[in-house]
């Protein structure tokens, strides 16, 4: 019987020290969660002081660095709170757990042991309902602070509208470089002469590159532009501003693309350069510029070339943005740091990393204004490419949890609207299109093809046909909406208020490469090597052909040919004909998984570590 006693003794003390640790962890949660909310740590009123301070001395060399400072103490102090918190909330996790196990433990051997209950009715009455309200106050406490966890460790986890935009013009960091290309007019290639050390240094003052001026058919849209001056595509634009050029339908107004051309012998190659980071982005163009972006563990930045000699006329690191992460997340090799491509409205460059950061450039590197959208949960790394138009930024921000489309306004960065979405993740690429005499987005997640009103954000129409992880974007031709993924099936659809599937195949289907209509033809590649050409209006497959390698670069379709580029970095070039016809089948000289831009006469290719023109 002792033996028993002390057994409930030893029970009854660590039910003690259990529920003082369990109240302990649970009112340091709740007063961290308090002091959290109340104090906002990444929006502190010292840190907005010395940003207005700066936008007013911009010169001031240890004004800058203050503000770097303060802002990675900030947010290092963060997320050192985050993790103490997401540890705390399981420690009282284990605890709540364990005083229950105790307690559970205790009245079962009260009961085998038969304990006499206490005489005296009044007595034992009292000390049931104080027990009872023990145990109710002490769960309360418990899942308050539980609750207050999580919701501290999920503040930065998806982008808020109230997110901190910096609107700053950094003249003092734009790197000006004059970066000598190889330009070949005839004979092979010398070796590579681009030197990344020759670039200023990233506190240097400079004076920027010449702004690109617009040619009157390439004005930027301004924000009362009438659809009508827009309607139908191609374009009157000949830019490529974004992934898959002009509204992202891949298909290009160029014209006099070259059809053969060797990087290894230099034979139609006008300028090669090498590429200073990687980036699986791919080029977009205004005027005489060209802009893509490159990652890696310790930086994130945006380039901008000439595209006439391959000359670096300026990079722009993308740092000091309030809430930006202290260390990169996650990312799959063939997905990486900086994926989606930037675009660009003649006025302004904007670009995404895979780390929630967005900026926005001026034609000479200035920074206009900066976010960070929150960390995406993302397995593979974040892919969707940026479009613009008409002085919006469109952002598809898909997370494992949850996803959402946004309109920012180009100038400010302030959110216009945000359209959230229940689908599933995707890392496809939002596109324009003029259907019904609406500008809409038409977005490819799983298992919805979405269109949204451009203007409202509004969902008019979706339909319920995709499945698996979605990588390619939409094609438009002619009314229809053209969507695709691999274990899903190819299908075209006639958008409106009750969409109609027009036909849909499943025998060859893409994991990466959109399709791209034009001239009645559908085009698909695949990640296994096959390139299909299929009549855009029924559906049946006209030809095939393939290949040793994949494709996950986008064809395209230019000058009445499609270009589409395999994973080895060979081109091919098709008649865009209803009866196969190859024109060629140059090669880049190395792996290539990206996208080609166009402007009349010549075509820009990227590798992984070169970025080419080649033209006659």
């Amino acid at each position: 019987m002792r033996t028993m006693e002390n057994k409930l003794k030893l029970i009854s003390d660590l039910i003690t020290a259990s529920g003082i640790f369990c109240i302990a962890v649970a009112l340091l949660l709740l007063i961290n969660f308090i002091h959290i909310k109340s104090t906002k740590p990444l929006e502190s009123e010292a840190l907005k002081a010395l940003v207005e301070q700066f936008q007013s001395d911009q010169q001031n060399d240890a004004l800058k660095r203050d503000v770097r400072n303060l802002d990675l103490l900030a947010r290092k102090a963060f997320f050192t709170s985050n993790w103490q918190v997401k540890t705390g909330g399981l420690l009282l996790l284990f605890g709540g757990i364990l005083f229950a196990a105790l307690l559970r433990i205790y009245h079962d051997m009260k009961i085998k042991i038969g304990a006499p209950l206490l005489t005296g009715g009044t007595t034992q009455i009292t000390r049931i309902l104080s027990q009872r309200w023990i145990l109710i106050t002490g769960g309360i406490l418990l899942g308050s602070a539980l609750v207050a966890s999580y919701l501290t460790t999920d503040y930065l986890k998806f982008y808020e509208e109230t997110g901190q935009v910096v609107q700053v013009a950094e003249e003092h960091s734009v790197k000006t470089v004059v970066v000598e290309s190889e330009t070949v007019e005839s004979g092979n290639v010398e070796s590579d002469r681009v030197n990344p050390d020759q670039t200023a240094s990233a506190d240097s003052i400079v004076i920027p590159a010449e702004a690109g001026t617009a040619t009157p058919n390439q004005q930027p849209a301004t924000p009362n532009q009438q659809l009508s001056s827009v309607v139908g595509h191609p374009s009157s634009v000949v830019d490529h501003p974004s992934f898959r050029g002009h509204w992202g339908q891949g298909v290009s107004k160029a014209v006099s693309i070259p059809v053969d051309w060797d990087v290894t012998s230099g034979r139609n190659i006008k300028w090669k350069v090498t590429l200073d980071k990687k980036g699986y982005n791919s080029p977009v163009l205004w005027d005489d510029k060209l802009f893509i972006a490159g990652a890696d563990a310790q930086s994130r930045v945006v380039y901008c070339y000439d595209r006439n000699n391959g000359t670096l006329l300026w990079q722009q690191d993308a740092s000091g943005i309030p809430g930006s992460p202290t260390t990169a997340p996650r990312t799959t090799a063939d997905t990486g740091l900086s994926a989606p491509s930037a675009t660009t409205d003649g006025q302004r460059v904007y670009a995404i990393f895979a780390n929630g950061d967005l900026v926005a450039l001026d034609m000479t590197g200035k920074r206009i204004w900066a976010k960070n959208l929150g960390v995406p949960d993302n397995h593979y790394g974040h892919s969707s490419s940026l479009i613009c138009w008409n002085n919006r930024l469109i952002v598809q921000y898909d997370t494992n949890a949850s996803g959402k489309l946004l309109s920012l306004d180009g100038a400010t960065g302030n959110t216009i609207w945000d359209h959230p979405r229940k689908t599933k993740i995707s890392w496809a690429s939002p596109v324009l299109a003029e259907l019904s005499g609406k500008l809409q987005i038409i977005t490819v997640t799983s298992p919805l093809v979405y269109g949204n009103d451009f203007e409202t954000g509004a969902e008019l129409w979706s339909l319920d046909c995709m499945s698996g992880e979605v990588g390619p974007s939409a094609a438009i031709y002619d009314g229809l909406v053209y969507a695709a993924n691999e274990y899903a099936r190819l299908i075209a659809i006639r958008p409106g208020p009750t969409p109609e599937t027009v036909w849909e195949a499943d025998e060859y289907l893409p994991e990466a490469a959109s399709p791209v209509a034009a001239n009645g033809l559908l085009f698909v590649a695949t990640s296994y090597g096959m390139f299909v050409c299929h009549d855009a209006k029924t559906g049946a497959k006209l030809w095939e052909h393939e290949y040793d390698q994949g494709f996950y670069g986008s064809p395209m379709i230019a000058d009445g040919k499609v270009y589409v580029m395999d994973k080895g970095g060979t081109m091919h070039i098709f008649k865009a004909e209803r009866t196969k016809s190859n024109l060629g089948n140059p090669t880049l000289g190395e792996k290539s998984v990206v996208t080609p831009a166009f402007a009349d006469g010549v075509i820009y290719l990227k590798g992984d570590r070169s970025l080419v023109c080649a033209g006659t």
